[in-house]
């Protein structure tokens, strides 16, 4: 992170379809039919908070036209998880092709949960919940039963994007692992 020359190595693990397309056409967008035939069943889920992320994240790298989903990146090779139809590409990407949060964050997201400021913040939040008699914190988000904690929740997503910047310029001091979301992945960036 933080070369001199502004780009990241980066890792990222694509289907056969993508790479093709990548060989073909030298560019391709991830779009909303893709994630839900992927993902299937489960599809509801990743559609929400793809969606939510495609809005947020446009405040900070707006989306290039043809883009509707961002495609996942990663600095550390252990955190991709691989699958027998899938590719591992190392890239070398501009640093202002990217969007980088901690993955950590990420995935308190993809389980419908709160992100704090701090432990403690998530703590007491849960503990809040407790009171409440709520067991499980994705509750908020897949019922209507709780609009103002549903509030709470997603406002709190919005801190997915608080160490960008200082990633973006090579600091990942207080970073678990990196992350980036990237609207488009181009053939060049391949090495």
């Amino acid at each position: 992170m933080g070369n001199t020359d502004n780009t990241v190595m980066l890792y990222s693990s694509q289907s056969e379809v993508v790479v093709n397309s990548l060989e073909r056409d030298g560019i391709c967008f991830s779009k909303q039919e893709y994630v839900i035939k992927k993902y299937e069943e489960s599809a509801p889920i990743f559609v929400a908070v793809y969606g939510w992320f495609a809005i947020a994240a446009e405040k900070y790298l707006p989306k290039p036209k043809g883009a509707e989903y961002p495609y996942w990146a990663f600095r550390d090779l252990y955190s991709i998880e691989q699958s027998s139809d899938s590719r591992i590409l190392r890239l070398c990407i501009p640093t202002d092709e990217a969007i980088f949060f901690d993955m950590y964050d990420w995935n308190k997201i993809l389980r419908l949960q709160y992100i704090g400021e701090t432990e403690s913040d998530e703590k007491r939040f849960r503990q809040m919940l407790v009171g409440y008699g709520i067991r499980r914190e994705s509750d908020i988000i897949l019922t209507n039963f709780y609009p103002e904690l549903k509030h709470q929740v997603q406002d709190s997503w919005q801190r997915l994007f608080r160490h960008h910047e200082k990633i973006k310029a090579g600091d990942t001091a207080g970073v678990e692992s990196v992350q980036a979301g990237l609207w488009q992945l181009k053939q060049e960036w391949i090495v």
